[in-house]
């Protein structure tokens, strides 16, 4: 094998760019979309070994100051054995094709056509729920980021169902395993519910994000305001 035969980062985010065209090359090796007040993205996560690359499908919010852009509900390609699928920079060329059609088949968010906003925070409530019963620590950030993207997008309607789940995961959540800063749930909850109701201050995080993580270059796809029909 020649060196000429081992893809590069720049080929390799070319090539899933081409994949998927519904998203734009972010930065090397990271691939975003915008959706309202969120971003998906595909991020091929190096190894450690630098020799390959994992891709991974994710969120994040943008309803909150943050430094990076995170892999909020991270969803990796996996093997038929569950173990996370590793494409070596060597194998790229013959794999890659394959690899972007079972991770478009494994994510539980579609990857071609940008999900809506709905099934985004959809997405956030079964995971939360999936931690509760597994006895994973409280999903916290989950519930406050479907609560505040959906209050962004001034969807009431998800605002409402996210509420409701928060206080029904509140009560259960174990104490021992919550944020050390944690007062009560009947102040987090009524925070949240502050903060949903600011809408403004929301979009004005967004903005502040879009410029500090560099996304005006970022494709967006608008979604409706108001209720549900």
């Amino acid at each position: 094998m020649t060196k000429s035969d081992v893809a590069t980062p720049r080929r390799v985010t070319s090539d899933w760019v081409a994949a998927f065209p519904g998203f734009d090359a972010w930065r090397p090796m990271h691939l975003l979309r915008r959706i309202g007040p969120v971003v998906q993205g595909i991020c091929l996560d190096r190894s450690t070994s630098g020799d390959g690359y994992t891709p991974t499908v994710h969120v994040h919010a943008l309803t909150r100051e943050f430094p990076v852009i995170s892999l909020m509900l991270g969803q990796r390609l996996e093997r038929t054995s569950g173990q996370p699928e590793r494409i070596l920079f060597s194998r790229h060329g013959v794999e890659f094709q394959d690899a972007a059609r079972t991770l478009a088949e494994q994510s539980r968010l579609p990857v071609g056509s940008p999900p809506s906003l709905e099934e985004i925070v959809k997405e956030y409530h079964s995971a939360s729920i999936a931690r509760q019963e597994s006895g994973l620590p409280p999903a916290v950030m989950e519930i406050e980021d479907s609560i505040l993207i959906s209050a962004a997008a001034e969807r009431s309607d998800l605002v409402a169902e996210g509420l409701n789940l928060a206080s029904e995961l509140a009560n259960v959540w174990p104490k021992a395993r919550l944020p050390l800063d944690w007062v009560s749930s009947e102040a987090w909850l009524d925070g949240l519910a502050s903060k949903a109701r600011d809408s403004g201050s929301l979009s004005a995080i967004v903005d502040r994000q879009i410029i500090k993580h560099k996304l005006s270059k970022i494709r967006e796809t608008a979604v409706g305001n108001g209720d549900a029909p």
